[in-house]
């Protein structure tokens, strides 16, 4: 039987990487008058630190998806300066003034749903993160800081890198968790670059961890066949020094492992 051309392309390339391939979506941003498909250079470092070949993905047409998905042992969704459009949750925009990516949001929403029916390990980082909930049926604070008992969440405008990546509060692990069981912490510090955050959490999401002014920082798929960590915070920046990031690095990287074995499950 001879296979799709298609299928037999991803079989072949998958079988040539020693590592697992970890699909990682792009952005899309205008340089000049020309658009230009965009993966930070800090998710793709993130990747191979995790253990994982990555693949950035420009966009995908709906006949696409399946074999990227044939390809994939993982995905790792960014955070970005571009906000999920509202219209997804059922809202206006709020502040015209801030970024959108109507094409990222074309294709992402339905590659999660189909990432977390098929098992495949997910590892999402802010923007990833509300694209997540958003896809399962949440919706999303468009300014958190705006609600009543909410905190600022925004890094320091027009600041240095480093100090808009500087550890900005803590996070409360819940016990019994994905999170728990990967970091063995009940507290520790993260960054925090985030105007928008979960308001309602989607049916089916577990609340992983929380900032102290109750904000949702972290929550997983709680029945999903396959591993699931999605956090609000960046630990991608300085990952190789940040013990925390590391343990989520590694996670990740060992279900995409697993995957790639044929050893389906919601590792750890």
């Amino acid at each position: 039987m001879t296979l799709p051309q298609n299928v037999a392309a991803t079989a072949d390339a998958k079988a040539a990487s020693p590592k697992p391939i970890v699909l990682v979506p792009a952005c899309n941003r205008m340089l000049g008058e020309h658009p230009f498909h965009i993966a930070g250079k800090k998710y793709i470092d993130a990747v191979r630190l995790a253990g994982g070949q990555p693949l950035i993905v420009p966009s995908a047409e709906e006949a696409e998806l399946e074999a990227l998905l044939g390809l994939a042992d993982g995905v790792l969704l960014t955070g970005s300066p571009s906000n999920v459009h509202p219209s997804h949750f059922g809202e206006e925009v709020l502040d015209p003034s801030l970024p959108l990516d109507p094409l990222r949001d074309s294709w992402t929403l339905p590659l999660i749903r189909r990432v977390i029916d098929r098992g495949i390990p997910l590892f999402t980082i802010c923007r990833g993160t509300q694209e997540t909930n958003v896809a399962l049926g949440g919706s999303l604070y468009q300014a958190v800081h705006a609600h009543e008992g909410h905190e600022d969440h925004r890094g320091a405008d027009g600041a240095p890198a480093a100090e808009v990546y500087a550890p900005a509060h803590d996070v409360v692990v819940a016990e019994g968790g994905v999170l728990a069981k990967v970091v063995g912490q009940s507290r520790f510090e993260v960054n925090s670059v985030h105007g928008q955050a979960v308001n309602r959490l989607a049916d089916g999401l577990r609340v992983e961890a929380r900032a102290p002014d109750g904000v949702v920082e972290a929550f997983s798929v709680a029945d999903s066949a396959g591993f699931s960590l999605c956090v609000q915070w960046h630990p991608e920046w300085l990952a190789a020094d940040n013990p925390v990031s590391m343990k989520m690095l590694t996670a990740f990287g060992e279900a995409c492992r697993r995957y790639r074995e044929g050893r389906r499950g919601p590792h750890p």
